[in-house]
């Protein structure tokens, strides 16, 4: 066997654990973060403001950002 070819066959082996270690920590990051308590969901709510409407925009109100 080469050194190049024997080269680009541990590459490969690597980059390939690399991808299945990234499917099964992400997968299992997915399931731990849907239990969030009533006290982090309301924490959370408070700070992004997502428990309320957005306000009607008004009639002529540009819609880009103020900088």
């Amino acid at each position: 066997m080469t050194r190049p070819l024997l080269i680009a066959s541990v590459c490969i082996v690597i980059k390939g654990i690399a991808a299945i270690t990234t499917v099964v920590l992400t997968r299992g990051e997915s399931s731990a973060g849907s239990q969030m308590s009533e006290e982090q969901r309301a924490t959370r709510e408070k700070f992004f403001s997502s428990g309320k409407p957005l306000p009607p925009i008004e009639k002529g109100q540009e819609m880009r950002p103020k900088w």
